[in-house]
């Protein structure tokens, strides 16, 4: 089966979920009229099918190599990623004034599902590259941008992310890598980092590397931890490349998944010290790391998002095509599509009807981010980011969740060939392990969201969030067809739910923070069960009278009547169980 990018399905929950045509009324989204949208993901899709997907599998099996400080990169990839750079992919939200187009990250978080889907390990690297991008735009010299941007948003060099290190994996507080001042506005680097994905590469000419260190007289904890720019080559008066920078990758991890993206163990300094200039302010580094780490945990909510939605062609594929047994009510001989048994279709329905949520919260998160920073209005502005804020853990956390699950279900539908290599379902699944990993793993969004941003403007902003769901059941309501089921009852339960258990929540934190924590995992998941569940029947309702009106209201009521009913016990377990996290030795544990 070669992937087909799900263009319709995008551009249903584009313009009925995430408001692109409301967006292009307003002037928010003006630059994607006229076409200009769905012209863009037809060739996103192009470069996806065409060029990254098939060297995926192959890239699979043969991964990256080290070998004398230098990484070679699996068959294909090279190539890829020139015709990457020359489709001008890499500058789609890039800022105008360094060569990029400008365009919203709603239309790029739809290209991203594409291409991850195609090829997650290839599509690591543009999507760091893309974050450097924002960190050094946002936060940088202007002489630095006028040395770096413009070759970071072409993507003729790359960007990565260093935080981690052997003592520290999301605990930054511990951090040893150091920085020294050099007297002539440089710092000097020290220190080992990591986990760096696309560390050294020989994909481009240069790898811009941002980096998290402390300096002699920096206070304790995160207070103390500022970011750097460190390049792999150092850049001459004139542009060009000059001579090798103190840091080198000293070795590879073998990884369960993503074998094709090399995970580099990077030394800084193990001569006279790397080369680096300040980001930002000296001890703010978090601050302004945390631009890219909010457009990476977007980015790897859409992995999740895409290794579901190609998990879900393959194993649709195959359910038409492996024949066995006999399928109730079948008359016919020999043996059935196993497309025809009643489990394999509910697994197929859970797969596709998940990814349709997960996708429909990741682009939501966008669109709020887009308006945050176009809309004209600054309240309009400031609720936008606050939502964004909000949005950002539920985007991530559920939606790698769905991938993990999603891709597991599809190896389950090809049964014992699905535990075969040969098939490519496993592939799937091994890569979407990662993504509830890397960049915050889910307990610590599920934390974020009830500590930092249930409370958002004084509840304002989830108070805000509930009111838009109850909007679009209140035009449910009204809307008289059989087709849906139960969808509206169900969906209700399911906002009802959210709504008490976050002002459960909102007490608890208050008295008996260890309790609120113990059920921040489940509110994650109840909050993605009423929010994408809402969004499928928004695009359902939205769909009335076209092609997609079967298949948009099938899969809200699905959703509905056989997820969302989760909803409710998800609360009690909530409210109710959360006394292990308070009583010493509770069930055996010590």
């Amino acid at each position: 089966m070669d992937y087909k990018a799900p263009l319709s399905q995008i551009m249903l929950t584009l313009n009925h979920a995430a408001g692109l045509q409301a967006g292009i009324a307003s002037g928010v989204f003006s630059d994607l009229g006229d076409g200009l949208a769905e012209a863009v993901l037809e060739e996103a899709a192009k470069f996806g099918e065409n060029v990254l997907a098939p060297i995926n599998h192959a890239g699979d099996r043969t991964g990256a190599a080290l070998a004398d400080k230098v990484v070679t990169t699996a068959p294909g990839w090279r190539s890829a990623y020139q015709q990457w750079i020359d489709g001008g992919w890499n500058a789609l939200t890039g800022p105008a004034s360094h060569g990029g187009q400008g365009l919203p990250h709603l239309l790029n978080s739809a290209c991203l599902e594409i291409w991850s889907a195609a090829n997650m390990a290839f599509t690591l690297c543009p999507v760091l590259g893309m974050g450097a991008v924002e960190a050094v735009s946002a936060h940088g010299t202007d002489e630095l941008k006028s040395i770096y941007l413009e070759k970071m948003v072409s993507g003729a060099w790359t960007g990565t992310m260093n935080l981690t290190e052997p003592q520290a994996g999301s605990d930054l507080a511990l951090l040893r890598t150091r920085a020294e001042r050099a007297g002539d506005g440089s710092y000097r680097i020290k220190g080992q980092k990591i986990f760096i994905t696309y560390g050294e590469h020989d994909m481009a000419e240069n790898i811009v590397h941002l980096v998290l260190a402390r300096l002699p007289d920096a206070p304790a904890g995160t207070r103390g931890i500022s970011l750097f720019l460190v390049p792999k080559f150092l850049v001459n008066a004139d542009g060009s490349l000059g001579r090798r920078n103190d840091v080198f990758c000293s070795g590879l991890e073998e990884k369960m998944g993503i074998h094709a993206s090399p995970t580099c163990t990077m030394i800084f300094g193990d001569q006279e010290g790397a080369i680096g200039w300040l980001i930002g302010e000296e001890n703010r580094g978090l601050n302004c790391m945390f631009t890219m780490m909010n457009n990476a945990r977007l980015a790897t909510a859409l992995q999740g998002v895409a290794l579901a939605d190609v998990a879900t062609q393959k194993a649709t594929h195959f359910a038409h095509e492996r024949r066995q047994g006999r399928a109730p009510g079948d008359a016919g001989p020999g043996p059935a599509a196993i497309i025809r048994h009643p489990d394999v279709r509910r697994n197929l329905m859970i797969m596709r009807t998940m990814t349709g949520a997960a996708r429909a919260i990741c682009y939501l998160t966008a669109q709020a981010l887009d308006h945050a920073h176009r809309a004209k209005d600054p309240q309009t502005r400031q609720e936008a980011g606050a939502r964004a804020a909000l949005l950002t853990p539920l985007a991530k956390a559920f939606s790698s969740d769905i991938g993990n699950e999603v891709t597991s279900l599809g190896v389950q539908v090809h049964g014992g060939m699905g535990f075969i290599e040969e098939t490519g379902a496993a592939q799937y699944m091994r890569d979407a392990r990662i993504v509830a990993i890397y960049e915050g793993t889910n307990g610590i969004q599920a934390i974020d969201l009830v500590q930092r941003k249930l409370g958002l403007a004084n509840g304002a902003t989830v108070a805000r969030e509930i009111a838009d769901m109850r909007a679009t059941l209140a035009l449910l309501g009204q809307r008289n067809t059989p087709g849906f089921g139960k969808t509206h009852e169900r969906l209700t339960a399911a906002v009802d739910s959210f709504e008490q258990a976050a002002g459960w929540l909102h007490g608890a934190l208050a008295a008996e923070p260890a309790l609120a924590l113990a059920g921040a995992t489940p509110f994650l998941r109840l909050f993605g069960l009423a929010r994408g569940g809402v969004s499928l029947a928004a695009m359902a309702l939205a769909a009335a009278n076209d092609a997609h009106e079967a298949s948009a209201t099938g899969d809200a009521r699905f959703f509905a009547e056989c997820l969302a009913t989760a909803a409710p016990g998800l609360a009690l377990s909530i409210m109710e169980g959360g006394t292990f996290a308070l009583e010493p030795g509770f069930g055996g544990l010590q």
